[in-house]
């Protein structure tokens, strides 16, 4: 996965050449309207990501535009945008990749890869699986 794939998944201005960068970003902290941005990406809105960075959708709707979130929801918000970035390369297609994300996976115990978006040990599972698809294996 290219770095530069999470700065457009998440419409950033500013430039993620490395996954230092995104250690940087992550302790800066992440705003608003990146998260606005990445659930428009997914098409799920405020109430459909907030239960994926452990947040209550009203903190995110309270949270004003210029501020930034801790560095523990900034980092979910980038791991997501990661598993994002990655999954689109993988696929080679946004829809493809977002259909994916909603049918239940064998693999993951008949569990749709969206709902382990909410559990870091369940980004790693989603990853995984993108490596074994992007190689042809299937499980």
């Amino acid at each position: 996965m290219e770095p530069i794939n999470v700065q457009q998944v998440l419409g950033l201005k500013e430039k993620i050449r490395t996954s230092l960068d995104l250690v940087k970003l992550g302790g800066r902290g992440v705003s608003k309207g990146t998260v606005i941005r990445l659930a428009k990406h997914l098409s799920i809105g405020l109430k459909g990501i907030a239960p994926l960075l452990l947040v209550n959708e009203r903190t995110l709707q309270r949270l004003g535009t210029g501020k930034v979130f801790s560095r523990h929801v900034s980092e979910r918000i980038l791991r997501i945008a990661v598993v994002v970035a990655r999954g689109e390369e993988v696929f080679g297609d946004h829809e493809r990749f977002t259909s994916w994300l909603k049918e239940p996976n064998k693999a993951m115990a008949g569990q749709t890869p969206f709902s382990l978006l909410a559990s870091d040990f369940g980004i790693d599972i989603i990853l995984d699986e993108l490596g074994r698809i992007e190689h042809g294996i299937v499980s």
